[in-house]
């Protein structure tokens, strides 16, 4: 950015910093969904308005059309249909239509999406790559190799799946007419945050979301507690695929084959070759391998249920450990430590470890050989020696029904859905009506819109937007056509929020100081400039079109027209008088150039870290372009404009520089970050 320009827009973020900053000086049960009322009135708010509240809290972004809808349906009626949500979703299938790899299941994932080093080992077993070869001096020839036995073998790479996988993700969030649900998949997947960044676990990712997370968002939560615990992408994440602990009946094989093998010896018998022989040293070997693992134990305590303030010893997580030991995967596709399990069905039969306490269920797999069966002790519950499966069981449910798991939980939900700082009245409703309805999710969801702590002014767009958040309601709020979703999220991650790739347990925070800094202001100012003037490569729209093709007659009433489109039912005579100096700068195309084009280029090596999903993002994968020529795509969207890593803005039919200006200045605006 030339340095003529920075002091002033340093002062306007400063600005409009300490303006968000300065927002956030932050009964009964219901039972049934028939049965209750939203109270918004009492708070002095018009049905629309309350309408808006309900969008910015239950959706991706609320806009004119969405309100028009809630208000026609009714806020209850809306809710309660959103809570089901069965809502059609044609528009979005078909969007998705072209996503193979979504259906997949775990075993299909790892067979058409292998990781590089089974990949090269199978290679080398074929005699396509030779092993004493491989160096650096060759590494081209070697990449070639391996990708021209990916190609003969119908492989694909493992940047393509997760590739697929975050479009998804950004079209199901903009294009989904179950808007809640699309929220709570977003919001449970990041209670129970699995990180992309950990190999062993990416490749089940997609498979985590959509059939552990999604289907499960509304339930009981113990019901998603316990599907999130057999998930093989939580078993690697946290490590528990790999725990195990004393168990008493190996104990005793042990001994009986040592016994064997000593009178043999006494009779002077040295078969140290032998079968028994053989199977003791097994046995040996895989007890040093193997140990108990409390990582799992640990989280699900401290982060999924009863929180770091529950009551729980550190005896208590090294005792859950040992009550979970023997939670693993099933061996799918020879993945993983556990396709030794795949030898012993084949040497005993599946029927027959079933018999003796082995489980198997899908993905998941209970190795009853590998679970500690001594007597433990989990927050008071004594568990009995001799136990097996059903001791997880009774864990997980023991910590689902904790009145420490209820508090918890109902302040993140009140945390995401009402403010940073919710009401302790509000939270112990809740709280409440989580005990009293077994963790029935959609009833705490309840309980929160009955209630007046909900519909305060004072909560009225106290939340701040994630930078996921920001992009979605973005493009909701233009009506926009995303044909390459990718490059969408190359700004997200631009922003600070690097999907499905937070590395720690705890998933991304969930407040306003974690979010919003000058430097956060100023990515996302740019975001809104470069989205309005089109230079995002594959995201159209008709600015005039939001108007009813109606042109504003000078930049101030744009302003005051598009603020009103875009950020419906606010009060927003403050924000007009502060945004107003910006669209009278005459250096802002200079600067919505710099900031959309040179700032943001998509050549630009600080978009994304290097990892599977990195690679030349002005290639727009192939699947995104399905329909489209590539090379007009190029020519069209790709121009370079004569600077190097600058973009030419693209052709934009029915909308002018001036408009384009005003809305990108009132999408990077303080207000629109605010929900």
């Amino acid at each position: 950015m030339p340095k003529k320009y920075q002091p002033l827009l340093a002062i306007t973020f400063l600005l409009t910093g300490v303006f968000l900053l300065s927002s956030y000086n932050s009964s009964q049960v219901n039972t049934g969904i028939d049965a209750f009322k939203m109270p918004y009135k009492k708070a002095g708010l018009t049905e629309r308005q309350a309408a808006a509240h309900l969008l910015n809290r239950f959706t991706f972004g609320a806009t004119q059309r969405a309100i028009d809808e809630v208000v026609n349906a009714g806020l209850e009626k809306w809710f309660a249909q959103q809570l089901d949500g069965n809502q059609e979703d044609g528009n979005l299938k078909d969007r998705l239509k072209e996503y193979d790899a979504l259906e997949m299941t775990n075993t299909q994932v790892l067979q058409v999406f292998p990781r590089g080093p089974k990949v090269l080992k199978e290679a080398i077993a074929a005699g396509v790559i030779n092993k004493d070869s491989i160096s650096m001096n060759d590494k081209a020839n070697y990449k070639d190799q391996l990708q021209a036995y990916m190609e003969q073998k119908g492989y694909r790479p493992g940047k393509e799946l997760l590739r697929q996988f975050v479009n998804q993700k950004i079209l199901s969030a903009a294009y989904s007419n179950n808007q809640l649900h699309q929220v709570l998949t977003d919001f449970w997947f990041n209670h129970f945050n699995v990180s992309a960044s950990k190999n062993d676990c990416a490749q089940f990712i997609p498979a985590y979301e959509r059939d552990v997370i999604r289907p499960n968002v509304m339930g009981k939560f113990s019901q998603l507690l316990l599907a999130t615990s057999q998930s093989p992408a939580m078993l690697f994440y946290l490590d528990n695929f790999s725990s195990a602990g004393t168990n008493e009946d190996m104990e005793k094989r042990q001994q009986k084959l040592q016994q064997v093998i000593a009178a043999r010896r006494n009779d002077a018998l040295m078969e140290d070759s032998s079968k028994e022989a053989k199977e003791l040293q097994k046995i040996k070997k895989n007890k040093n391998k193997q140990g108990l693992n409390e990582n799992y134990a640990r989280e699900i305590m401290e982060l999924h249920t009863l929180g770091v303030d529950g009551g729980y010893t550190q005896q208590d997580v090294t005792e859950a450990a040992r009550v979970l030991t023997g939670w693993t995967v099933f061996p799918m596709a020879d993945y993983g430590p556990s396709k030794n399990i795949q030898k012993i069905i084949d040497k005993v039969g599946e029927e027959n470890l079933i018999a003796k306490g082995f489980v198997h269920k899908g993905d998941f797999f209970f190795a009853m050989n590998r679970h500690d069966t001594k007597e433990k002790m989990v927050l008071g519950k004594k568990f009995a020696a001799g136990g097996g499966y059903e001791e997880g069981v009774q864990l997980i449910n023991l910590l689902a029904q904790h009145v420490a798991t209820a508090k918890f939980i109902c302040n993140k939900l009140a945390v995401r859905f009402v403010s940073d700082n919710p009401p302790q009245s509000l939270l112990d409703k809740m709280a409440a009506g989580f005990s009293t309805t077994d963790g029935d999710i959609k009833q705490v969801l309840i309980t929160m819109v009955s209630s007046p702590e909900f519909w305060k002014k004072e909560a009225l767009r106290e939340k701040t937007k994630s930078p996921f958040e920001l992009a979605i309601s973005a493009v909701r709020a233009l009506d926009a056509d995303i044909k390459a979703p990718f490059l969408l999220y190359q700004w997200i991650t631009k922003m600070g929020q690097k999907l499905y790739y937070y590395q720690a347990p705890t998933g991304f925070p969930d407040k306003a100081p974690y979010w919003i800094n000058t430097g956060s202001l100023l990515n996302r100012m740019n975001f809104g400039l470069a989205l309005a003037s089109q230079k995002i490569p594959g995201i159209s729209f008709n600015l005039a079109a939001i108007n009813n093709n109606r042109e504003p007659e000078s930049a101030e009433a744009a302003l005051v027209t598009y603020s009103k489109l875009i950020m419906p039912e606010r009060n927003l005579d403050a924000t007009i008088k502060r945004l107003a100096p910006l669209i009278n700068d005459p250096a802002i195309q200079q600067k919505i150039d710099i900031a959309a084009g040179k700032s943001a280029s998509l050549n630009n090596s600080n978009a994304m870290n290097s990892d599977d999903l990195t690679g030349d993002a002005m290639k727009v994968s192939r699947t995104e372009n399905k329909n489209l020529n590539e090379e007009k795509l190029a020519k069209q969207m790709l121009r370079k404009n004569g600077k190097s890593g600058d973009i030419a803005m693209a052709s934009v039919t029915g909308n002018n520089n001036m408009l384009a200006q005003v809305v990108g200045i009132i999408l990077g605006s303080p207000e629109f970050q605010r929900r």
